[in-house]
């Protein structure tokens, strides 16, 4: 078993889903919002859920209004969905706790943290996580150390105080060093393409997930 929570994020072939449902990662995360690279479509998914066990199902939205989202939601039996940065907060109000919510935000090397702080209590009543992505904009841990963006303080006083998956890319020895100085709720990963059908390298997740392995 893995000692944190792990949600892998924009799987798009089974490849990718089977691997992560081997390690036992809590949730499988799935695009479908159509303006990304990572969309996968409904149909794809439910092949793929056949094949895999264990891990919770999570649909990975972004501008989709609250209907479409119920819609995908009991089409597919989703488990939980992840609200992209564009998901307003009236949209979550309006989903009415329908299934779990991961809150996404993309960190910024300007993002403010008051204001971060802000949204993170507006949106806490309808949120059972919240995502800080600095992958998106390569921003690794080194930058944060070096005052770049936000700052280790300030990230252990949210994860203190809020469930927090991270999104950071890194070596496993440095996403060990966030587990043990920031002590999150968690950690997100990222599938990525096949370099082909049914084949891809896992050696940078392996180091990692046998980083997290944890005896039984």
């Amino acid at each position: 078993m893995l000692r944190t929570k792990v949600k892998a994020s924009a799987i798009t072939n089974l490849t990718d889903a089977r691997y992560f449902a081997a390690w036992e990662v809590e949730w499988l995360g799935f695009t479908f919002a159509s303006e990304s690279e990572n969309f996968i479509d409904p149909r794809q998914v439910h092949a793929i859920k056949e094949w895999v066990d264990g891990p919770l199902i999570v649909g990975e939205f972004n501008l989709a209004t609250a209907a479409e989202i119920t819609e995908l939601v009991n089409d597919l039996q989703l488990d939980a969905i992840q609200a992209g940065v564009f998901t307003e907060l009236n949209t979550l109000i309006e989903l009415n706790n329908l299934v779990p919510v991961i809150k996404e935000w993309i960190i910024e090397p300007n993002s403010s943290p008051e204001e971060l702080l802000a949204t993170f209590s507006d949106f806490a009543p309808y949120t059972q996580y919240f995502l800080l992505n600095f992958a998106k904009n390569g921003i690794t841990w080194p930058d944060i150390l070096a005052g770049k963006c936000l700052s280790p303080a300030w990230l252990q006083e949210v994860c203190a105080n809020y469930p927090v998956l991270l999104q950071m890319d890194g070596s496993a020895q440095m996403i060990e060093t966030l587990l043990r100085d920031l002590q999150p709720a968690g950690i997100s990963v990222q599938g990525g393409e096949e370099e082909k059908v049914g084949f891809k390298s896992f050696d940078e997740l392996d180091a990692l997930f046998e980083t997290l392995e944890t005896l039984d």
